[in-house]
């Protein structure tokens, strides 16, 4: 009986790449012959915890395994959060892993699909992959003893992030310094160096939290209502109008009133008063948001609030105020994620039921 082609599978953010990871590449290419790398958080926007794009990353995979992509035994593709999901995100990788695996196995051939094939999940030994494979039963299991485990990527940003940045060369790769050497020179790492001042300065003036927010998901014939962030964090990033709630008012207040400042929202008898707003809210799909890592200013908690507005030729008028440097419908099927500030894309895919 013939030995059955062998597929690897190792997710990671890299964000950056380092020589811990490149390890655990390394050995799983010696155990499989293709290992497919899923660079997760693919469809965020940047912030200081996932500075670089899909692209700037498969870019440093690339360069430090160019040999074996060049033989197609390493296959770098993207891989998208779904924070509130995990199902989405399982089935995602899971369609990943059978177009890649089919397209790429016996030359596209496959009688018998993924059964021909057998795929098994590689990651560092103590790392989040035992939760993984909990996920992927039918998946085998290559768990490798990373000898770079005193450091994480989160040090090397920690280290790189600063107003004399460092580059820690000892555990990155010749490409991967060479491509942080030349981001310190664009205008994107001014900008992220700026947001992670102020979020390291945000606990000492504002606390830890919890914090209680509302955020309002406003609907209207095909488009949704977004305003530009005018202000750190997430300068120019697009939101969903919200904020803080105030000690005296309700949650579901919070959202109207913040709607109301931060997009003017008007009709032809001028700006849409707080009751007629709360008409259009679908309180069966009011829900509460509350991934802890959701927001990188400390632990925010929010709760969205669905406004289906009538559909109608001619949208509700709207004008940026408050913080907001503008605010606009946007079209739902041109959004992308990596336009959204924090985890606004995944609460408008849940309550748009994009």
């Amino acid at each position: 009986m013939a030995k059955k082609p062998t597929f690897g599978v190792f997710v990671g953010r890299f964000q950056p790449l380092h020589i811990g990871h490149e390890y655990v590449i390394r050995q799983a290419l010696e155990q499989v012959d293709r290992l497919i790398v899923l660079v997760g958080s693919a469809n965020v926007a940047r912030d200081p915890r996932n500075p670089f794009t899909f692209d700037e990353r498969a870019h440093m995979i690339r360069s430090a395994f160019a040999y074996e992509v060049a033989n197609g035994r390493l296959i770098v593709e993207p891989l998208d959060d779904h924070l509130y999901s995990d199902t989405a995100w399982t089935a995602e990788v899971q369609r990943r892993v059978h177009d890649i695996v089919l397209d790429e196995g016996n030359n596209g051939f496959a009688a018998n699909g993924l059964d021909d094939f057998a795929i098994s999940l590689a990651g560092f030994g103590k790392d989040n992959s035992s939760f993984y494979l909990k996920l992927f039963p039918a998946w085998g299991n290559i768990q490798i003893n990373s000898q770079y485990g005193t450091f994480s990527s989160s040090d090397i940003r920690e280290r790189y992030f600063a107003r004399l940045s460092d580059i820690p060369q000892q555990v990155l790769s010749p490409g991967v310094v060479e491509q942080l050497e030349a981001f310190k020179l664009s205008e994107e790492f001014k900008a992220l160096l700026a947001e992670r001042e102020y979020l390291d300065a945000y606990p000492q003036e504002w606390g830890e939290g919890p914090f209680v927010t509302a955020d309002a998901v406003v609907i209207q014939s095909g488009h949704i209502l977004l305003v530009e962030r005018g202000r750190l964090p997430g300068k120019g990033q697009l939101a969903l109008p919200g904020g803080f709630v105030n000690r005296d008012e309700r949650i579901r207040d919070a959202a109207i009133r913040e709607l109301r400042e931060e997009t003017g929202i008007s009709d032809a008898k001028g700006q849409i008063p707080p009751a007629m707003l709360a008409s259009f809210i679908e309180d069966s799909r009011t829900r509460v948001f509350d991934a802890p890592q959701r927001s990188l200013r400390g632990r925010i908690i929010t709760h969205a609030f669905l406004f289906r507005l009538p559909d109608r030729r001619k949208l509700f008028a709207v004008k940026g105020g408050d913080d907001a440097a503008h605010a606009r419908w946007y079209r739902l099927g041109e959004l992308r994620p990596e336009m959204l500030f924090e985890d606004h894309w995944s609460i408008i895919e849940q309550m748009a039921d994009l």
